[in-house]
């Protein structure tokens, strides 16, 4: 213990509380609201337009009912909570005549009322029945907590929605979450080397990333990120080897991260393959069958739900999602050249969206500064990790001594973070940035990563006044777009609002000259 643990200690304790309770108050206020920005005059170029200027949104007539519920993605899954718990199926909707290539179709059922209205749904084609698109893992086991909370309370999902919503989104968001702090802080505690640095990337972690921006939605990307840290823990902490439990406990929790999010696949096997190389038999024995649980878990409820092991959006561009009247099926228009407005449909080149997703309105540096400091914390830890990669998997380690070393951590995330990008570069029919949405979102799973790589940046900034100030920017510009979409986190990042009105980026026109 240095002569400023405590004092450490402390900011760690007053940063996590305020984070912890931002995240409340952002969750027991949630409301969807109905911004006039989102619902232009007609015969003007602006967001919620189509191609000859008509308004795609209109401001609705009555008063609507207020709801917890803020976008397609979220809307998707509690539908398919209470259709679960209030109706013992998976099934959020019908089309009773399915076979009808126009409307009306007869579409009824919860996806269908005003509150769940959402384009984030398929269509069996033999049956006509409706489904979430969205994987139904994380359904399934937030129906566990409301069926749970309606036995012992009473609640309805429908009249008492601000009750059931409000806490099942503190379990799923918040209360692990501070789990994740203590772990966190442990680490950085092990792995840094200055106050300031060790500060920086708790206080980045916990008030500048968009983990916070999406706690007050149901989404699949916060639980991932949490569920990283409690398989990373288990094999970077430094008070002790690796126990059985250990390695049951970091299984899991990457067949789970796995589960919700399927390129984790990635991190999963840079966790593994040294396990496996160096502990081969703690590896077979008591990690591969923990990681198997959450992913047959994930097969399991596939197959309930669809009748097939495989996701729903296995079959995009198929018939489940190409049906008549389905928001995807504007692609067969996309594929003859013709335009459709929407970021959903943009056919923009690899490399725009690449540079978008990696620096631009979308970006994972642009909107997060801070984690410029983490790729140069990064790259230097790789730099270093040279011989000692090569000695400890060169021979055999000792009983007492760890797989993994911090000069390995580096290499780890920077190839981890490469592999899944390129995998979305390797979507065509995905260069959407994750729909409307406030950040790179398909990337936020890494940020505990990043945050933990920032370190080594910003213990070499502490030496300088200038060096904590440029760290204190970047922190600050992080927070900027952490809190800028504050009421709703499914809204455009500032950066793409401010191309919006600078007329360099608009989604919702034909391209010029076309």
């Amino acid at each position: 213990m240095d002569a400023t643990a405590q004092l450490r200690n402390s900011a760690y304790w007053l940063l996590g509380s305020i984070a912890v309770f931002l995240m409340i108050a952002k969750i027991a206020g949630a409301e969807n609201v109905f911004e006039p920005s989102r619902y232009a005059p007609p015969n003007e170029w602006s967001y919620g337009h189509d191609r000859e200027g008509k308004p795609t949104r209109t401001w609705p007539a009555t008063r609507p009912e207020p709801s917890p519920f803020f976008s397609s993605n979220d809307k998707s899954r509690w539908a398919t909570v209470r259709a679960l718990v209030d109706d013992g199926t998976y099934v959020i909707g019908r089309r009773a005549n399915f076979a009808a290539q126009e409307p009306p179709f007869g579409d009824t059922g919860i996806i269908f009322e005003s509150d769940y209205q959402s384009l984030d749904k398929v269509m069996n084609p033999a049956t006509g029945e409706y489904f979430s698109s969205k994987p139904p893992l994380l359904a399934t086991m937030l129906a566990g907590e409301y069926w749970l909370l309606k036995q012992a309370f009473g609640w309805s999902i429908v009249r008492d929605r601000w009750l059931v919503v409000g806490t099942i989104l503190i379990t799923v968001n918040v209360l692990p979450f501070i789990a994740v702090l203590v772990l966190m802080a442990r680490l950085i505690e092990q792995f840094g080397r200055t106050d300031f640095g060790k500060l920086f990337a708790f206080a980045l972690l916990a008030l500048g990333t968009f983990l916070t921006t999406f706690s007050h939605t149901l989404n699949n990307h916060n639980p991932a990120a949490y569920c990283l840290v409690f398989s990373l823990y288990p094999f970077w902490r430094t008070d002790g080897t690796e126990s059985r439990r250990d390695f049951a406990i970091g299984g899991f929790f990457a067949g789970l991260l796995v589960a919700f999010e399927l390129p984790a696949v990635a991190f999963a096997a840079a966790l593994a393959l040294p396990l496996l190389y160096l502990k081969p038999v703690r590896t077979i024995t008591c990690f591969l069958p923990a990681f198997l649980v959450p992913v047959a878990a994930l097969f399991a409820c596939n197959y309930a739900a669809l009748g097939k092991f495989l996701p729903a959006y296995s079959d995009f561009g198929g018939p489940w999602y190409d049906y008549p009247g389905s928001h995807w099926k504007k692609w067969e228009l996309v594929r003859v050249g013709q335009f459709v407005p929407g970021i959903d449909f943009n056919r923009e080149a690899m490399s725009t969206y690449a540079f978008h997703l990696i620096l631009g309105h979308h970006g994972w540096f642009s909107l997060t500064p801070a984690f410029l400091l983490g790729l140069f914390g990064l790259l230097t830890l790789a730099k270093s990790c040279g011989m000692d990669a090569i000695n400890r998997l060169g021979r055999a380690l000792n009983p007492g001594e760890r797989v993994f070393s911090p000069s390995l951590f580096g290499p780890m995330v920077l190839l981890v973070s490469a592999v899944v990008v390129g995998f979305y570069l390797s979507r065509t029919q995905s260069y959407n940035y994750g729909g409307n949405t406030s950040g790179p979102r398909w990337l936020f799973w890494l940020i505990p990563l990043w945050c933990l790589g920032c370190l080594p940046a910003a213990d070499w900034l502490a030496k300088w006044r200038t060096g904590r100030m440029v760290a204190c920017l970047a922190l600050g510009l992080s927070v900027l777009s952490v809190y800028y979409p504050a009421w709703n986190p499914w809204r455009s990042p500032w950066i793409m609002q401010l191309c919006e009105r600078m007329d360099w980026v608009n989604y919702e026109r034909p391209p010029k000259g076309g």
